[in-house]
């Protein structure tokens, strides 16, 4: 199970990883088509938005199975349970709402902005 999630992590940071490079490089030769990097740019927004959403999802699958588990086995702590797990589920997705902020910034603070406005 580890190695599993180990091998789609390592993957997809890969595949992020790649996307933003893609997306910030200033390499005149590819910074001369703006459909291509628009292109490079939405990929890296996608892929960023794919992986905000992986960990934080899989996090609170967990944060809820243990807090069910605690609530089942002593069921007079359970307002506690809740309270701290209400808590930590806010906490975990502020991760996914930077990944979108991150996505966000990609899609409409790019340094090509004047090249592409042009063309419209």
């Amino acid at each position: 199970m580890k190695k599993t999630f180990v091998f789609l992590f390592t993957l997809v940071a890969v595949m992020a990883t790649s996307a933003v490079a893609m997306a910030q490089t200033t390499d005149p030769a590819v910074a001369s088509s703006a459909v291509d990097t628009i292109g490079k740019i939405a990929l890296a927004a996608g892929l960023g938005m794919g992986l905000a959403t992986l960990g934080p999802g899989l996090a609170q699958g967990f944060a809820i199975n243990g807090a069910l588990q605690g609530i089942a086995r002593n069921p007079e702590a359970a307002g506690a349970i809740r309270t701290n797990m209400i808590i930590g589920l806010a906490l975990i997705e502020s991760l996914t709402i930077y990944g979108l902020v991150v996505a966000l910034i990609l899609l409409y603070a790019f340094p090509l902005s004047s090249v592409i406005t042009g063309l419209f």
